[in-house]
């Protein structure tokens, strides 16, 4: 007997996953279940087939989130210009554009800094200390960042965006402290 999911199923999670991001980038944490079975055209029972409760659905939104960043990171972010600094611009991009994923996350988690968990962590340190050697091997980065030094980074700059203020020259001043 296959454990792997029939594929109309896959679909219909991945048509949730969707609904619930394009609903929480638009409303933030005011989305309700069966408005997102509603916007993905399936019935609220598939929803809870998926997912059990809100908060997995938001955290499935949040996985999906970060795959697409290291998506991005593995094909842009080795070319011969800065690749960190093009991972914090996407990331910022990311974060000012999908506010409201990023409220239903913290709100889901119950406390601000919606950092990545378990798999996707895992992936996105690894291509992020991949960026981290490529720019030092270059010498466009000093020689004592770490890979928690940019998680400690892309937690300010979340701050700076949830508060409103100017995250692109933030980025400008953090490129400076960066460079050799």
């Amino acid at each position: 007997m296959s454990t792997k999911p029939r594929a109309d199923a896959e679909r219909n999670r991945a048509k949730v996953v969707d609904a619930a991001r394009a609903l929480f980038a638009e409303r933030g944490d005011d989305v309700q279940m069966p408005e997102i079975a509603r916007a993905a055209g399936v019935g609220v029972g598939t929803v809870y087939r998926h997912f059990p409760d809100r908060q997995a659905l938001v955290e499935a939104a949040a996985e999906h989130r970060f795959a697409e960043i290291e998506q991005y990171a593995r094909a842009h972010c080795f070319r011969e210009d800065s690749g960190l600094e093009r991972y914090f611009r996407h990331v910022g991009e990311v974060l000012a554009g999908d506010r409201g994923l990023t409220a239903a996350i913290d709100s889901a988690r119950g406390r601000p800094g919606s950092e990545p968990r378990g798999s996707a962590r895992e992936r996105l340190e690894t291509v992020v200390a991949e960026i981290i050697a490529h720019d030092q091997a270059a010498g466009r980065l000093r020689s004592d960042c770490t890979v928690a030094d940019v998680y400690l980074l892309v937690g300010a700059l979340s701050s700076v965006i949830r508060k409103g203020a100017d995250w692109v020259r933030f980025l400008d001043l953090l490129r400076d402290q960066l460079s050799t």
